[in-house]
């Protein structure tokens, strides 16, 4: 995907695609080969990345982590991989059906012939809506895993925030259509989607207020994580209410396609997904680096994000309403959009320096910052018994959990892991880890992890021939692609010196 910009053939028919615009005819050349194939590549790659966070996430937990002593974000990338793996595989169909279609005359997406475009959007939008979850609920669980380490209580209503996401990733998928209020559908159609549309709020409004009645039960301490939490949920909020807006279907269809719908985007996935980011970043960096984040200069980035976001996409609001298309870079005088279209001007570089701040911190702290220690914030989830940073190993022996905030309730776990006489389980055969049961994680056998391997680099390489030989339509060098492709997971999964048994 990224080769198209190296030699000028980047995707040119917009992020979504729509058809018949991206069909041969109206988008000639291979820019939209490269969105299709890549997509396709991608989509596979992701999917099993997914399958891979599931199976981890139900049989490698920790001994004793039952189902309701995960962490809140490990349930939030337990949704996302859910959601993922039936949402993102109807991208691929329809990215497949477009590859044909371009390539060898299909007619899916040809009214002419019998095809219909709106197909296209139907297939797109069922992925397009459910990626906005699958981008914001382990955000939504970074929030929840910092908040209580930096208020000094357990989160409130545990249970009722996990119900939420998965909800959030079950109901995200019945509200795709309300992209779609301007195409003609059916009233009836509309009407259901519409009413899921306004349904979909109330997980993400109980998860909203479990956050702020912990806050306002427990004590603050306001370092740089919690001040970036502070401003994802004042954004997000934001996003969430003109989001709802959108359910209304009058509303949505006078507002298709204007800067508003840009405004309400960039809230809710800036708001709710790259501002929990920054927060994790100062959370977890000390964890990842072995050394303390530098605070002045991380305060100071955070008002020159959360500033500059606000600048930059509050008054996209206001220019919608005015009638401001979206995908417009130039206009003419005298329509009223000038100030707003400078105050959003302003405000992006006002954002822009604030992330360099943050590169800066980080790069400057990984080399002259305080030692960290292993538990800087004295946390309650198992990541703070760790060094800092994590051995390769994490533990050298697996502890045994008996609670949700196991740092908190179970003073026997140090930096070195649980000693054995407390329940511990060492590991010293090889890169294994323990597989146990997925209600009440009792564990089951030891298990045998990858080690590393240059044979997925091979694979990358030969899908990139294979690649290019479709792309370019070279029968013969998509072929040797797919052969070498074949070839090299063989190698990476030929067993070595192992049996079953073993």
């Amino acid at each position: 995907m990224y080769s198209a910009f190296l030699v000028g053939k980047a995707p040119n028919d917009g992020w979504f695609n729509y058809m018949p615009l991206g069909d041969a005819n109206f988008s000639p050349g291979i820019n939209i080969d490269f969105y299709a194939l890549g997509l396709i590549f991608m989509g596979i790659s992701t999917t099993g990345g997914a399958i891979n966070f599931i199976v981890t996430i139900l049989k490698l937990r920790a001994p004793g982590m039952t189902l309701n002593r995960i962490p809140i974000f490990v349930w939030g990338e337990l949704a996302m991989a859910f959601q993922i793996v039936f949402a993102l595989p109807l991208l691929t169909l329809a990215c497949v059906m477009l590859a044909l279609e371009r390539t060898f005359g299909f007619h899916f997406f040809n009214a002419a012939a019998g095809g219909d475009p709106l197909l296209w959007q139907h297939l797109f939008w069922i992925f397009g809506h459910p990626e906005v979850y699958i981008v914001v609920l382990p955000a939504f669980g970074i929030a929840s895993a910092i908040i209580p380490t930096h208020v000094r209580r357990p989160m409130i209503g545990y249970t009722y925030i996990v119900l939420a996401e998965l909800a959030t990733a079950l109901i995200g998928f019945g509200v795709w259509v309300h992209h779609m209020f301007a195409t003609g559908l059916p009233q009836m159609t509309s009407a259901f989607i519409s009413a899921a549309s306004f349904m979909v709020a109330i997980p993400s409004g109980v998860q909203v207020f479990a956050w702020l009645a912990t806050l306002v039960a427990g004590r603050v301490v306001l370092k740089t994580p919690m001040l970036y939490i502070f401003g994802f949920i004042a954004t997000f909020v934001i996003g969430g209410v003109t989001g709802v807006m959108f359910s209304s279907i009058p509303f949505d269809q006078a507002t298709t396609d204007t800067h508003f719908v840009v405004a309400h985007l960039h809230y809710v996935l800036v708001g709710g997904s790259v501002f929990p980011m920054f927060a994790a970043i100062f959370h977890w960096g000390p964890k990842m680096i072995g050394r303390m984040l530098d605070e002045r200069l991380g305060k100071l980035s955070f008002w020159f994000v959360f500033i500059g976001f606000n600048l930059n996409m509050f008054p996209l609001h206001i220019l919608g309403i005015l009638g401001q298309p979206r995908r417009t870079y130039t206009y003419e005088e005298g329509l009223g959009w000038d100030l707003h279209n400078l105050l959003s001007t302003v405000g992006a570089f006002i954002m822009g320096f604030g992330v360099l701040l943050i590169i800066i911190n980080w790069f400057r702290s990984a080399k002259h910052g305080e030692p960290a220690g292993d538990d800087p914030w004295e946390g309650e989830t198992l990541e703070w018994a760790t060094t800092s940073p994590p051995a390769h190993y994490n533990f050298v022996t697996v502890p045994t959990i008996r609670s949700k905030e196991p740092m908190w309730d179970q003073p026997e776990l140090t930096s070195e892991g649980q000693p054995l006489e407390d329940g511990g389980y060492a590991l010293t055969d090889g890169h294994t880890t323990l597989s146990t049961s997925m209600l009440d994680a009792a564990p089951q056998a030891v298990v045998h992890m990858p080690h590393d391997s240059t044979w997925p680099f091979w694979l990358t390489c030969s899908l990139l021939v294979m690649f290019y030989g479709m792309l370019l339509e070279f029968a013969f060098v998509a072929v040797v692609g797919g052969i070498l492709s074949a070839l090299s997971l063989v190698g990476w999964f030929w067993p070595r010196g192992e049996t079953q048994e073993t």
